[in-house]
């Protein structure tokens, strides 16, 4: 299951990171809209002097019904229309008799999935097995559109049983162009693969659908849709640098101490202007600037191509080492906030605190300057009118958060328990990061997460049905690999690898021969592509036997 740091905006959007987190302000948004998803994903394929992969690997599509359940009243007025579902495929590995090997794109525009035919995990497969690598656009997404606008009325088709039912359909019905075989499913073994919430799509397909996938692979593939989901941050808590952890909870205490505690207008405003947020009127949009840092952990990645910095940046700045001398002007206005959270006089804390409004000033405050925008009408997470704007230039976010309005839920919030020291504020609760589902869809109730969860949670299983994840994931809570998920054992039929210190779906991605080096990609990493390549191969091994036999 795309936050707004300043060179993260678009990785949040878009990215080969997949499932979408945080609360980007309005203004951020504002901007995603001008920019496309495709022109953004066509920058990133030129990393490393990339071949222009849209040229290399052209688009196709597939006509696909718009409604799969036409007895289902939550899809009236029903229709019997199609659209064009769009799709690539890479034939370099193909021989007759190969498998199919599909990744599902998700919930982004499917160009920014094109570099793991080339390199990755695809291109890893599919040489390994003489397969066809395939990547699936997710309705809804990129160009993959069965309406004309995001209005509440168009959106009924977009639900996790139709995108379900859609993937069925294309395997069972797509004529492989410049291929002469018969490569649908069943007659051929497809081995469907996903990270993150098509990590879940993955899984859901071998229970759902068995007869059609002959394997599926999850990769931090969320499975158990949760409301309230401040667990996201577990993982972080656990596995990030503990300094940064430390720093990050420190700042949110004297944030909540002066914001929820004290109440203190005075020392509100005062903490505000600290931070040059003063004009942001709503306490909730000035502590959801400030969460923006630690949430760059989940797009780092051990390929620096792939990595996004952001994460780095928000650490190295965030220390007890003063980074800008040109903040100590301020050091008297944060020995008075510090003292208006019941902390005493500390150069360290002070240190962390000036450090930490260099940082946001830089990557935040810097580009609400550069706008003619009030604070509050770039800052903000409440502003009705803009999650009213229904056009298919929206779709950056609006596909995505009416799924998470409907069924997914994952609302991150400072709702730790008492006694786990949040890394955002406490005033990020579910009313408030839940607050578009109702300006936008006119929904005020949550989720139907039951419409996820249906599929087995975290106790889903199936043979051939593959568990992926790494243990530093902030989805991982969300996935059969949880804390409170029953431990798994083992085997070909039935795989299940924890990646040390991987984050979300490590293995996905991969570098060219050449690139290789005694460090990149890490031992991790190698492995467990190494793992998936020969599972799969053992899983087609028993294709052949079963049909075989059958043929006798």
């Amino acid at each position: 299951m795309r936050r707004g740091i300043l060179c993260g905006l678009l990785a949040l959007f878009g990215s080969a990171s997949a499932i979408r987190f945080g609360h980007p302000s309005v203004g951020e948004l504002r901007e995603l809209a001008k920019t496309t998803q495709h022109a953004s994903a066509k920058r990133d394929l030129r990393k490393r002097d990339d071949a222009d992969l849209e040229l290399l690997y052209p688009a196709h599509n597939l006509s696909v019904p718009i409604d799969f359940f036409p007895n289902k009243p939550r899809y009236e007025p029903h229709s019997n229309g199609t659209f064009n579902l769009r799709y690539w495929f890479d034939a370099t590995h193909y021989k007759p008799g190969g498998p199919v090997f599909v990744l599902l794109s998700g919930e982004t525009d499917g160009v920014g999935r094109l570099p793991y035919l080339q390199k990755g995990i695809v291109s890893i497969v599919a040489k390994a097995t003489n397969g066809l690598g395939v990547v699936l656009e997710h309705r809804y997404y990129g160009t993959s559109f069965p309406v004309d606008d995001l209005s509440v009325k168009n959106l009924r088709f977009l639900s996790t049983e139709q995108a379900l039912a859609e993937i069925n359909y294309f395997a069972r019905h797509v004529k492989f162009p410049g291929i002469d075989a018969d490569l649908t499913a069943p007659n051929t073994p497809w081995i469907v693969y996903g990270g993150s919430y098509a990590g879940a799509q993955a899984a859901f397909l071998r229970v759902a659908y068995p007869e059609t996938f002959w394997g599926a692979i999850s990769s931090s593939g969320v499975t158990v849709a949760i409301y309230d989901y401040w667990e996201y941050f577990e993982p972080v808590r656990q596995f990030a640098p503990p300094d940064v952890v430390k720093n990050t909870q420190f700042l949110v205490d004297v944030v909540d101490t002066i914001l929820l505690k004290s109440k203190n207008s005075a020392k509100v405003k005062e903490l505000k202007e600290a931070f040059g947020l003063g004009n942001i009127t709503d306490n909730r949009d000035f502590a959801n600037v400030l969460a923006n840092g630690i949430y760059g952990w989940q797009n780092t990645n051990w390929d620096p191509e792939v990595n996004s910095p952001a994460f780095w940046y928000y650490q190295n700045n965030l220390t007890t080492a003063l980074q800008n001398p040109a903040t100590e002007s301020l050091r008297p206005k944060v020995q008075s906030i510090l003292a208006a959270a019941s902390y005493p006089p500390s150069t360290a804390s002070e240190n962390i605190l000036l450090n930490a409004i260099n940082y946001f000033d830089v990557a935040y405050v810097s580009r609400w300057r550069s706008t003619n925008q009030t604070q509050d009408q770039f800052f903000t997470w409440l502003d009705d009118s803009f999650w009213a704007n229904d056009g298919i230039d929206q779709q950056g976010w609006r596909s995505w958060m009416w799924q998470v309005c409907t069924e997914w839920g994952y609302i991150q919030t400072g709702n730790t328990p008492p006694h786990i020291k949040p890394l955002i504020s406490r005033a990020i609760d579910l009313e408030y990061a839940a607050y578009p589902c109702r300006p936008a869809f006119n929904i005020t109730s949550p989720p139907n997460v039951t419409e996820v969860n249906k599929y087995g949670g975290y106790d889903i299983e199936y043979e051939r049905l593959a568990i992926i994840g790494g243990n530093a994931d902030p989805w991982k809570p969300a996935t059969p690999l949880a804390d409170k998920a029953r431990r798994r054992r083992s085997t070909t039929e039935k795989p299940v690898l924890e990646i040390a210190h991987g984050v979300h779906h490590w293995e996905e991605n991969g570098v060219f021969d050449n690139q290789t080096s005694p460090i990149l990609p890490p031992n991790q990493v190698v492995y467990a592509q190494q793992f998936v390549r020969d599972f799969v191969v053992e899983w087609l091994k028993d294709w052949d036997k079963k049909h075989s036999h059958h043929e006798l």
